[in-house]
């Protein structure tokens, strides 16, 4: 089958001859990729690695149908339309024992260790598929995952209707904060990002309040807005190391930070920031994955839910639909910002 399989660091290849994943597991499916994403943790593992065995199908956000079943699934038929959970809990660690599947001391994820989504057939257990209504089509579907990743953290804070929050580095991730945000009931969102393009995007996606640091000074603008206080909540989505200091600057006494992003880089936390934390009780979270319990989560049904109803749209947000063949130049572009994109699917 035509496959994207990495070997080494941006060493990312196109090839025919992959292999059809087989159905080995009596509760696995065989799923026909419709629509795969690349995700920032993707391209931060081209670029440097990680835990990886050389030939491994790359990806792991998609949707797709169900092809074949094993003996001991009934849930599902061939031609089923689904979403799929990627990420794998071992059930046995005492977090996955307390309830906190994200914070498994075994966690993987599919695209890494085992054949990911950037192919035309991948490999899952039953249990992590989730079936599309009719209103939701593939290339949705297939943001499921990320979307689920923004709800988890969302999930962790203590946001409540009419809130004011921040969301800093509008990317997909950041675009996907504010719609939750809107869900949220907040009532004043800012975007921030040094790309114009993103902001008319956020703005189109319900930000009331775009901010480009480059023109004008992030804190000067939001205190503006919230007299001189603050939000209530800040996200971190930019995953830079800048970002990750200065998001410390945005909340009221009391708020929270939650930090979305990991910059893969030190972050040098000068005093007036550090600051902000102890003298205003900041509480800052850390949020990691979309699993909940039961597997694979609320967060699943939810997004699912929202995309249903339309008010979680993540259309604007996809700037590219390539053929699988694309894969290695697309992501050389990416990683030297060479093209202008926000998220790119593969249609295997």
């Amino acid at each position: 089958m035509k496959a994207l399989n990495l070997y080494d660091i941006e060493d990312l290849r196109y090839e025919e001859d992959t292999p059809i994943p087989q159905i080995i597991r009596e509760e696995d499916i065989l799923i026909q990729v419709q629509s795969a994403g690349i995700c920032g943790s993707d391209l931060s593992r081209y670029k440097k690695l990680g835990p990886y065995v050389p030939g491994t199908t790359f990806g792991h956000e998609f949707s797709g149908v169900v092809a074949a079943m094993g003996s001991a699934v009934t849930q599902w038929k061939e031609g089923d339309r689904i979403a799929a959970c990627p990420t794998f809990a071992c059930g046995n660690c005492i977090y996955c024992r307390q309830g906190f599947p994200t914070r498994c001391t075994d966690l993987t994820v599919i695209g890494a260790k085992q054949p990911g989504a950037y192919a035309e057939y991948v490999v899952l257990p039953a249990s992590h598929a989730l079936p599309l209504p009719d209103e939701i089509d593939f290339d949705t579907a297939s943001l499921l995952e990320p979307s689920s990743v923004v709800l988890h953290g969302f999930y962790r804070t203590s946001i409540q209707p009419g809130a004011a929050v921040a969301i800093m580095g509008v990317g997909s991730i950041g675009l996907l904060s504010v719609q939750w945000a809107k869900i949220f009931g907040s009532a004043t969102i800012f975007a921030i990002d040094i790309d114009e393009n993103k902001l008319k995007i956020a703005k189109q996606l319900g930000a009331d309040i775009l901010i480009n640091p480059l023109k004008e000074d992030t804190e000067t603008v939001i205190k503006k807005h919230t007299a001189s206080s603050g939000v209530d909540l800040a996200v971190e989505s930019a995953g830079s190391p800048l970002t990750s200091e200065q998001v410390l600057a945005l909340p009221k006494k009391g708020g929270e930070v939650l930090y979305l992003g990991i910059p893969y880089g030190d972050i040098t936390l000068h005093r007036y920031y550090f600051e902000r934390i102890v003298r205003n009780e900041l509480r800052i979270l850390g949020a990691w994955n979309a699993l909940s319990a039961p597997f694979p989560g609320k967060e699943w049904t939810t997004g699912l839910y929202y995309m249903k109803t339309g008010q979680l749209d993540v259309k604007p947000m996809i700037s590219h639909h390539l053929p699988l063949e694309k894969g290695p130049e697309i992501f050389q572009q990416l990683i030297h910002k060479e093209i202008d994109a926000v998220k790119v699917l593969f249609h295997p």
